[in-house]
Parts: structure tokens; sequence; C-alpha cells
């Protein structure tokens, strides 16, 4: 009888055994993975399956290590969805798709194969990797989708924590809530798409720590990241991705970098046998110098002094007062201010982590001393470097603006040549200094005095006098090339109208050819044009301060008389309105380009709204203001209608409403209320056109909508917003993402400034880093008609509205 029930016992524990590891590495489209059982990697070393952290009761699909007592999550699908009963079932269909659902077969997480499998797998990897592929696939290392796109809050040897350009991918590491909930949290960390890519981690939309540029063997602020026998490491970057990894030397060790919110740190563990037991390797912030900006602009902080914080040698604190009293925010400002009449030279530093390269440029082929030369061709740049350090250093990166987050760094950092006045290195006598300078000064007035009075004499009549054209630029220092009206005009062919490219709203713009063979386009202000000129010296003033990716270069201008000409770098592809509103070219731009058309725009925006020097707002965002590179990359263009606002403003009101009729936010047509939320607005509407391939103005009245927002928002309210898509894209391959694009562009429109987002939070939306809110409706839609006095056409539709159609959406 005994060995009747051990062997009962036996069968029942083979049976259960059996129930709980039936489904060891992988599971096909005619099996599931129910809550209780698990998948296991290969080796052994990982597990997949159902878990409830802490003391939570909810069920959640997590990967984690096997063989460690403690069980340590590496990764968790459906973080923001939770399952609130052990009912959980994932499944893997016929399309490549993995389905995460609960009871009711309401499906809480899924995936999307990028193309259509014969024979869909989901595989756990012994990386940690949970991958989809086809088994009749030769290549075993082709996904169709894998976990290590997607990380939570941990990063495993082999993860890329970075970009794929191709796809505009963003792998970011973001925090748990807290150990019982593992939506994301406030931290977020990442490689940040800047000129000079830097690893930024954020609190919110705030920066809260950065690693620095990246130098051709390290971050430039992590001077742990050395040659050690646990895990070697390297950073790519080229015109398809952008990215971090590390792997491991030594495979009987295993690591893992995880982003923890308890800690406000990043950290790298190191398991370590035979204690069993996590040991730190390295920590981030690591200590009170690693707090972004905690010194200012053109602040340095040295942790071993005290007080930590002071201004590098040649500034003095922007505000002693405050600084005194411990109050470094507002930085630093120059001894002697810069002047571009003058000469400058450069400090070396040396140790430093590099400071925040927003505002940078860099050219990998240009030596140092090239480097320096380029530096001193533009008054706005403020520090270079190598932007290599490798082999005694290689490549150039330039700083423009204040210098922020620099930071001492002991046994690592690097050099930084950081402009300043040309110091004075002899010391004379008063007495010696003026018999130098007052001879000078007597010789240097009397032959200004001889040029000003033969100016004068050769003027024309009335020249003098103030007129509709005055010389805008008259005692101001735009640190940019002026280029005489002849190269201007040779360029051009004398401005031939076979180089016409189009008509801007105040003149003609020309595609010309300097003698070195650079392709330019110039923009030539119309001399019948009354308004124009305040509009060309705004646009001058504007864009020679910019440096961003997505946004139009200014090359120089030409002022000659009553000649107003800018110059910018040539596009070849035109405006983005000539190709999405074209049936002929508009198919040629399919979702992956459109989509990061879109991205591309928002982060010029965003660039203009928070990160530029100045806070600019466009007012007249719109398709044909949109420019496309050679790769079909977006450039903002046409500041003519651009105004800037203080640090702490957020509107302004104007009587001179100016823009374009059917971009305009409510508020901005109706009141003259402008802010950067008016612009958020024109945003929305551009990026429903692109999505849609129509314009907001001019949609088909018998669909009996005033435009295309009404048209959207009773697709979105009816659960049909993919009807909006662009008849000639295949929008079965990413419905996800077109979705999500609707639905931000519903967002940005809402009738409330308040209600819509900042650019930031659309940057983040837009790459699926933030969550969605239900979009109000945009209630009032605003049919703009053009006084007599307004002329409009395809290529000029700038101009002051008068009168107004006011129709209101009604809730459905």
């Amino acid at each position: 009888m005994n060995s009747f029930w051990f062997a009962y016992y036996c069968v029942c524990l083979a049976c259960s055994m059996l129930k709980t590891s039936a489904l060891t590495e992988s599971i096909a489209a005619s099996q599931s993975l129910r809550d209780g059982e698990t998948m296991v990697s290969n080796g052994g070393s990982f597990e997949l399956g159902f878990f409830s952290p802490g003391n939570s009761k909810n069920r959640y699909l997590g990967i984690w290590y096997k063989n460690i007592p403690v069980r340590t999550i590496v990764w968790v699908a459906n973080r923001k969805n939770p399952i609130k009963d052990m009912s959980g079932s994932l499944m893997i269909n016929s399309t490549g798709s993995l389905l995460l659902s609960d009871g009711t077969n309401t499906v809480v997480w899924s995936t999307y194969s990028t193309r259509i499998p014969q024979s869909p797998v989901a595989q756990l990897l012994d990386s940690g990797n949970l991958v989809v592929r086809d088994i009749k696939d030769g290549d075993a290392d082709s996904y169709l989708w894998q976990s290590f796109d997607y990380p939570s809050d941990t990063l495993l040897p082999g993860m890329k924590l970075g970009w794929n350009l191709r796809t505009h991918l963003n792998r970011r590491l973001s925090s748990w809530k807290s150990s019982d909930d593992p939506s994301p949290g406030e931290l977020s960390n990442g490689i940040e798409l800047d000129a000079y890519p830097q690893g930024v981690m954020r609190k919110g939309s705030r920066k809260y720590f950065r690693g620095g540029p990246w130098n051709g063997l390290r971050f430039s602020g992590a001077p742990e990241l050395k040659s050690n026998p646990l895990f070697d490491f390297k950073f790519v970057s080229n015109q398809d991705e952008v990215y971090y990894q590390y792997r491991l030397l030594n495979t009987s060790v295993i690591t893992r970098l995880v982003l923890n919110e308890t800690t406000s740190t990043r950290q790298r563990y190191v398991w370590a046998e035979p204690d069993m037991s996590w040991k730190l390797y390295a920590s981030v912030p690591r200590d009170y110098c690693d707090t972004y900006g905690l010194c200012g602009a053109n602040g340095i902080c040295i942790i071993s002094d005290s007080p930590v914080c002071k201004c590098l040698e040649g500034f003095k604190p922007n505000f002693p007062q405050s600084w005194d009293a411990m109050d470094w925010s507002r930085g630093c400002i120059h001894n002697e201010p810069l002047d571009c009449r003058r000469k400058h030279g450069f400090i070396k530093f040396s140790g430093l982590k590099l400071p925040d390269t927003t505002y940078s440029w860099v050219n990998e082929s240009m030596n140092l001393w090239e480097c320096r030369e380029e530096c001193l061709k533009n008054c706005s740049c403020t520090a270079y470097t190598n932007s290599d350090i490798r082999g005694g250093g290689n490549g150039c990166a330039l700083w423009f603006g204040d210098l922020v987050d620099i930071k001492q760094v002991s046994g690592g950092g690097q050099d930084l040549y950081i402009r300043m006045p040309t110091p004075h290195r002899e010391n004379r006598s008063p007495v010696q200094i003026a018999m130098i300078v007052v001879p000078i000064a007597s010789v240097c007035g009397l032959l200004l005095g001889v040029c000003y009075c033969f100016r004068q004499k050769l003027k024309p009549k009335g020249e003098n006098e103030e007129d509709d054209h005055p010389d805008v630029f008259q005692g101001e220092d735009l640190d940019l090339p002026l280029f005489d009206l002849g190269t201007v005009a040779r360029a051009t062919e004398n401005f031939s109208m076979n180089k016409k490219l189009g008509e801007g709203g105040f003149g003609p713009v020309y595609k010309g050819l300097l003698v070195d063979g650079q392709n330019i386009a110039v923009k030539r202000l119309s001399m019948s044009s009354g308004q124009g000129v305040n509009e060309f010296k705004n646009e001058v003033k504007l864009i020679a301060k910019l440096q961003h990716r997505n946004l139009v270069k200014l090359l120089g201008c030409c002022i000659e008389g009553d000649q107003k000409i800018v110059i910018y770098e040539y596009m070849p592809n035109g405006s983005l309105d000539s190709f999405l509103f074209d049936q002929t070219r508009g198919p040629s731009l399919d979702w992956s380009k459109r989509f990061n058309i879109i991205c591309g725009i928002g982060r010029g925006l965003l660039y203009l709204h928070q990160d530029s020097r100045l806070r600019i707002i466009h007012r007249d965002l719109k398709a044909s203001n949109v420019l496309l590179d050679d790769e079909l990359n977006p450039k903002i263009s046409d500041f003519g209608m651009a105004r800037t606002f203080g640090g702490d403003q957020v509107a302004e009101n104007t009587r001179r409403i100016v823009g374009t009729y059917g971009y305009m936010a409510p508020e901005y047509a109706l009141y003259g209320l402008f802010s950067v939320k008016s612009d958020v607005f024109s945003f929305g509407i551009l990026l429903l056109e692109i999505v849609s391939g129509k314009k907001n103005r001019g949609f088909d009245p018998s669909q009996n909508h005033h435009n295309l927002i009404g048209y959207a928002w009773q697709l979105w309210t009816e659960g049909r917003p993919l009807e909006l898509v662009d008849s000639s894209l295949d929008y079965r391959l990413i419905q996800p993402e077109v979705k999500r694009c609707i639905h931000v562009g519903l967002l940005c429109v809402q009738q409330n400034p308040e209600d819509r987002p900042n650019m930031s939070t659309v940057v983040l939306m837009l790459n699926g880093e933030s969550y969605l809110p239900q979009p109000k409706q945009p209630g009032l839609l605003i049919d703009v008609v053009p006084s007599e006095t307004c002329s409009s056409s395809s290529k000029n539709e700038s101009c002051s509205v008068t009168d107004f159609t006011i129709t209101t959406l009604e809730a459905r």
C-alpha cells in the first residue's frame, strides 16, 4: 500500500511538473501561455511569466532571472494595464503579433509585426530578449519584434540604449513608479539627438542628470567607464543609429543597469557569487555636482571646493548678491563683454565634463586648429574642443551661447577651449598707455571725420531723411556674413526667372550657385512691399541666432541701398506642401518619411519654444513653410512673423493679426492672443494634414465639414480614426503609430489653449513615451475669410485677417 501511494504521488508530481514546465523556450501560433505557466530560455538564464510586484494583487507579464533566489524583474509587458486576476493569457497570432488578454478576452497589451511571417514563434533567448521570429526564415537573428527594443527600467548586456533613426525608434529606460507599481515613473534615461549626442536622465520633462557627450572613449562625465575585466562597451553614431551598448566579457558574472525611482539614481549592479547578492559597481548621480545646471550658465562645479560652485576663469557672477547667498541659478557672465569687433582668444580648461550640447555643432573631419578658426568665424560660438579624443584628438565640436552643466571630473574629463576677449599680457603705466592711445585715437578720429564727410557728399538727395526703407541693421551686430549685391546677382544669373523657385510672403525666392559650387536659396525683399522691411529685419535677426537641424540655416544677407536679400541653405526638395498636396509626388512620401517629418517639425518647434536662447513663437507654421532637404528631412523656415518672449512671459496680445488662415488658433484669430500654445494648434493642423494628405482649408464641403479638423473629430468620436489616413498609404503596417499621431493632432487643436500639450510633451507623445489623455472636442472651428486687402494665392497666403466666419462644432 505504501508503495502504491508513493507511485501515485510521483505520478501527480510529474503531472504537476509537466503542467508548469511544458512550455520551455517558445510558443507557436497554436499555443498560449497562461497565468501559472512560464517560458524558460534555452540556457536557463531567464524566465517569462506572470507575477504580482511587491504587495500588489495586480498581475503583469514579465521577464526575470531564473536562478536568482530573490526574483529580479528585468522587463514588463503590460506596465500601464495590469490584469486584475489570474486569468491572463499570452498568445501569438498568425500575423506574428503577441496578444496579452485577460479573462474577458480584452487585449491589454500587444505587439505589431512589420511583415507577415509564414510560421511565427515567440521565443525567450538566453540574453533575456523575448523575440518573435519566423521559423521559415533562414536568418535566426532576424526578428519581427523584440523586447530589447522596448526596455522597461533595466538595460541588459547586448541591449541598445538610443535611437534607430530609420524607424524613429527611441529606446529609453523608465523607472517603476514604486516597488508595487511597474508603470513608468518620473525618471527616464536615454540618448538625446543633439548635434553632439549626449546621455541625459530626465525627471519628468526636466533634465535631472547628464552624462555628457561621447568623446570616443566614454561619456565625458563618466570616468568609471573604462577598461575592466567584467564588460566592454561601445557608442555608435551614424545616419542609421545612435546608441550605447555594453556586453559581458566574463559570462560567469551577471550584470544589469537599472533606473531606480526610489533612490533617484541610475545604478549598475554586479551579481557576485558565492554570497548570492547584488553588488554595486557604480551609480549616478554620484554627488551634489551631478545636479543638472547647479552652477548656472558659465559656472563650474568642483565637489572638493566649498562652496562647490564658482565662475569659470574670465567670468563673474551675474547677480553677486544671489551668488553670495549660494543661489547659483543665474550663473555667470564675462568679466569683459565679448565684442566681435575686437580680437578674441581662448582659455584652455582641462578635466571637464563638457557642457550641455543642446546648442552645439560637430564636424568630424576638422582638426583642432580648424575647429578654433571655425569658432572665431561666428561671434555666437563660445567654446570648442575635439569631438573625439582618441589618438591625440580629432573632430570638432562647437558650442553656441551659454555653457551649462560643467563639472570638474576627478581622474577624467577633457579639454575645453572657452572664448575670451584677448587679454593684455603687458602691464603698462597710465602714462605709457596715454602716450600710445591718444595719438592713435586722434588719427582715427580724423580719418572717421573725413570718411563721414565724403560719404555724406556721395549720398543721393533725400537719403539722410527718414523713409519707408531705413537701414534696418544700422548699429546692430548680426554675427552674419554680408554678401555684396554683385555676388548674389551672379549666383542667380541676375535674378533670372529661370532661377525663380517661388514667391514668398514678401518677395520672390531664387536658386543660386556660388563660385565655390555651393547651392543657395536667395530671398529678395520686394521693393513694393511697404511692410516687408520689418519682417525682413525680424527674420534675419532671429534666425541668425538659431542652430538646429530642423530649422533652415541662414548663410548670410545682402543690404545695399534698397536691396534687402537673405541667403539660405538650398533645400533641393522644396516645401512640404509641394509633396503633400500633389497627387503625383504625394505617394512618394510613405509613412516612414511622413512620421520622420512630423517628428522633425516637432523637435524644431520645441527648440524654438524651449531650448533656443530666445523663446520664439513662429506664428506662421504651415506646410509651405516647412522645407525638405535631399533626404526629406524637414526644416522650419520663414521667420518673418515670429515674435520673441522673455523667460517668464507666456502670452502676448496684438492688434495686428498676421498669419495664414486655416492654421490660426481660435484665441489668436479672434482676440490677437498668441503664445506657444497657438503654435501648438498650428502644429496639430499640420500633423493632421500630413497624415491625411489633405488641406485643412478647402476640405470637400460635400462631407458637411468646414475643414479637416471637423472631419478628423467625427472619425475619432465614431471610432474610425484610421479612415483619415491618406489613401496612398498602406496604413495597415503602422496602425498604432498612425493612430497615435491622429490622437496627438487632436490634442493639439483643442479649443482651450490650457488643454493643449506643450511641445516637449508632444515630442514625448509622438515617440510613445508619454500618456495620451482623451482629447476634448475642438469647439470653435475658425473659417477665416480674408479681407479685400489681403492677397491670397497658393504660394502667398500670409495676411492680416479682418473678417471671420465662426462655426460651433456640436458634440456628437
